[in-house]
């Protein structure tokens, strides 16, 4: 079945793909991506979603976690993560694709409620596993409808509400379960994920964000590195950077204009920080991604 769905998703993007390859479908929330040669690192800010990988692979980093996807696996990420990326298999007869669905924490609250199964997982936000056949399945059935625009509003909730009942149903089950339940370790987390995202250019403290995840702090520092894999430090200090680099890139600002945007108090701190993470100063790094992408050293 994932040969089948590897024809169909390749079908689409050949049609729909937009120059950087990716397809937006008529489903709200499933996207394909197409590569036809290795690329550089992409930093981003994960949302919660599961990765179907097609053919090709890719290096998944969060963290210290580094995680390898070949043609077969699905990548599961349950929290807003700084992750970087980098598609390391690909060719013109054999392109990288993927399929991606975010995940609707609505429908898995209302399938946890009707479906009696344990909820404990791993906590960390990124894990891997084969592709399941009745995954691939519904996958599939849910992609064959994206041409056929009449039977979209029809019968595309209950083909998304399928495709969470067997990742529900699966090996990635317990910890997609957890985004269903309010009071979850991951949805705890993921509230001071979200204030560290709406406020990362302010400094906020390590109590402030264990009372919106309402744990001690002990508890909390110990929640947040399983499901991120960074302290609450590094977090918003890798937030940061990649929305300042999103400043540079996108916006043409210049690195003090940025460093001080997100939140740094020295433009040299800022600099050498960015360099760190991203491998140049953000003038060169510019320049490099103006001349087209840069391998990974």
């Amino acid at each position: 079945m994932t040969d089948t769905l590897l024809h169909t998703v390749r079908a689409f993007t050949q049609s729909h793909a937009d120059a950087a390859g990716l397809a937006q479908t008529p489903i709200a929330g499933l996207t394909t991506i197409c590569a036809s040669k290795p690329g550089g690192l992409d930093y981003a800010i994960s949302r919660p979603l599961v990765c179907l990988v097609l053919q090709g692979s890719k290096q998944v980093t969060m963290g210290a976690q580094i995680v390898t996807l070949r043609a077969g696996d699905t990548l599961l990420i349950t929290a807003d993560v700084p992750t970087v990326s980098q598609i390391i298999q690909a060719s013109a007869d054999q392109p990288y694709l993927s399929l991606v669905l975010d995940l609707d924490h609505a429908v898995i609250a209302d399938l946890v409620l009707q479906m009696d199964q344990p909820g404990n997982g791993n906590d960390s936000a990124v894990q891997v596993t084969p592709t399941e056949p009745d995954v691939a399945d519904c996958a599939h059935r849910l992609f064959k409808i994206c041409d056929r625009p009449a039977t979209i509003a029809m019968l595309y909730p209950q083909l998304v509400r399928e495709l969470h009942y067997w990742l529900l149903s699966g090996a990635l089950g317990p910890a997609i379960r957890q985004l269903g339940w309010p009071e979850s370790h991951t949805r705890r987390i993921a509230r001071a994920i979200a204030l560290l995202r709406s406020n990362y250019h302010e400094t906020i403290t390590a109590d402030r964000l264990a009372a919106v995840a309402g744990m001690s702090p002990s508890s909390f520092y110990h929640h947040f590195r399983a499901v991120t894999a960074l302290s609450p430090l590094q977090f918003q200090k890798q937030l940061r950077l990649i929305e300042a680099r999103r400043m540079v890139m996108s916006e043409g600002m210049t690195a003090s204009s940025a460093a001080y945007a997100v939140g740094y108090e020295s433009v040299s701190q800022f600099t050498r920080e960015y360099r760190r993470m991203f491998g140049l100063p953000p003038a060169q790094d510019r320049d490099a991604q103006l001349s087209g992408p840069r391998a990974a050293e």
